[in-house]
């Protein structure tokens, strides 16, 4: 008689895990995307408001702890109704997190605050491999932030992933320079943030496998970078991005991996020629310059910077999900080999971005790999 095969006998192949994402452009399966509900108007603390414009810096010392208008929320909800339904159009899973009263008040022994919204989860969560990490953000009013992702990392934890967050920070006085002004053109870089404590957004790291690429920034110090560099142990490496922007926040509208071997640059932030070393042998394609649009969009995209247009997702090594209206980028892309999917999304910009932070892949189908 034939002995039974292992199949046949019972044997099952391991489940595929839960979160397993090495890179921004290996096949993509799974992923979070952010909610509009509860939207706030984050506080006028002097480390947010050194990130927009003065004009809006005003505004919102006046608006701050306020709903986010109705109109806006409507329409970038629309958007981002279309933008799930084409994720799931290309057989990827979409994951939300919980709906949040970000209007309540919390606080610790040293400071209180309203909160912000949870839009952009690329900022409170970051996925290297099959671990989940909640990062330590530099705003006050997004100190809670993290928990409303709790449910689907809950999910995540149980089913066998990897689940860390990085030491509360205190986000005491001591942590902001109270003298700081925003460097001009030709003058030193400087930050608002010390070297207190440890402190970065998630959205200041992109990932190639065994390295990954930083922005030291106004969210991002360089304690936070040590912390992570020191977390990830010897089989990672993490090499910074020098930014010329002066008033830097997260990486993905500066310097973008788009696929193996292609890196797409800000060319007003980024001098190529200061580049790390192990990008030498990579093509390192510079992005057009934003397709100008009407004036109520080019306000709403202010917030962000006009180099939003940079801030896409890849579905995989090809295919990417870019904003409709910025044709340049489109052009540009397919001229690259790309094959962009135009979808709309830049009425987000208020709320945080596009594309890629208004998500967090947590399933890419991949392994781990060098690729220097």
């Amino acid at each position: 008689m034939t002995a039974p095969s292992a199949t046949a006998a019972g044997t099952q192949e391991s489940p595929a895990p839960p979160v397993n994402s090495h890179t921004e452009w290996d096949p993509l399966e799974e992923i979070v995307v952010g909610r509009l509900d509860g939207a706030t108007i984050p506080s006028s603390h002097p480390v947010v408001t050194c990130n927009i414009p003065p004009w809006a810096a005003r505004l919102q010392g006046l608006a701050a702890g306020y709903k986010y208008p109705r109109v806006l929320i409507e329409r970038a909800q629309r958007e981002l109704d279309a933008f799930i339904a084409l994720l799931e159009s290309l057989d990827v899973t979409v994951r939300r997190p919980d709906a949040v009263d970000h209007r309540q008040r919390f606080g610790t022994p040293d400071w209180s605050s309203r909160g912000f919204c949870n839009t952009c989860p690329r900022d409170s969560l970051l996925v290297i491999g099959d671990e989940i990490i909640e990062t330590p953000m530099a705003w006050p009013c997004r100190y809670f932030e993290a928990h409303s992702y709790r449910t689907v990392v809950k999910d995540y934890f149980r089913r066998g992933a990897r689940w860390t967050a990085a030491p509360r920070p205190q986000l005491t006085d001591e942590l902001f320079d109270a003298e700081f002004r925003v460097p001009k053109a030709g003058e030193p870089m400087r930050y608002i943030l010390t070297e207190f404590e440890p402190v970065f957004d998630a959205a200041d790291f992109v990932r190639a496998g065994r390295d990954l690429f930083v922005t030291r920034s106004n969210v991002t110090n360089r304690m936070g970078i040590d912390w992570l560099r020191r977390h990830l142990g010897p089989g990672y490496r993490i090499h910074e991005i020098e930014s010329r922007c002066r008033t830097p926040m997260h990486i993905d509208t500066t310097f973008v991996l788009l696929a193996p071997g292609k890196v797409l640059v800000n060319p007003e932030y980024i001098d190529v020629g200061r580049l790390p070393d192990v990008l030498s042998s990579w093509d390192v394609l510079v992005a057009p310059e934003p397709t100008p649009v009407d004036g109520r969009l080019l306000r709403l995209t202010s917030l962000c910077g006009k180099w939003l247009s940079m801030n896409v997702l890849m579905v995989d090594e090809k295919r990417v999900i870019a904003e409709r209206h910025h044709t340049g980028m489109l052009r540009a892309l397919e001229k690259w080999g790309f094959e962009p999917i135009p979808c709309d999304l830049l009425h987000y910009a208020p709320f945080g971005g596009s594309f890629h932070c208004a998500t967090l892949d947590v399933r890419r189908r991949g392994t781990l790999q060098t690729y220097f």
